[in-house]
């Protein structure tokens, strides 16, 4: 069972994420549609924390673990710096740390 509801909250969660970040970036070509979802993601983690098994698998490993990602975060911030836009990466970077912390710790604390 736990492995179903991980597998249906991946499917839904990578899909958001794609919408999420495509419909930002048509209004910008800063990563802030990544940045977003990852928040977002970091939320629902802390919220789901203290949950049951069941929401956990669902909520935490399977939507947020699809919905948000490191692989295209650390992406836009290399190309940030290889295209020597280093106070955009490290705003993207510190921000993206700070406020990440910031949304698990406020989504542990309503749990």
């Amino acid at each position: 069972m736990k492995t179903t509801l991980v597998i249906i909250g991946a499917g839904v969660g990578a899909p958001a994420r794609f919408a999420i970040d495509q419909y930002i970036r048509k209004f910008s070509s800063k990563p802030y549609g990544i940045f977003l979802v990852n928040i977002l993601g970091s939320f629902i983690f802390g919220l789901t924390m203290k949950g049951s098994i069941n929401s956990h698998a669902f909520f935490a490993i399977g939507f947020a673990g699809a919905f948000t990602t490191w692989s295209t975060f650390m992406m836009d911030f290399f190309l940030a710096y290889e295209l020597k836009r280093y106070s955009a990466a490290a705003i993207n970077l510190t921000a993206s740390l700070a406020f990440g912390l910031l949304a698990a710790t406020f989504g542990l604390s309503l749990a």
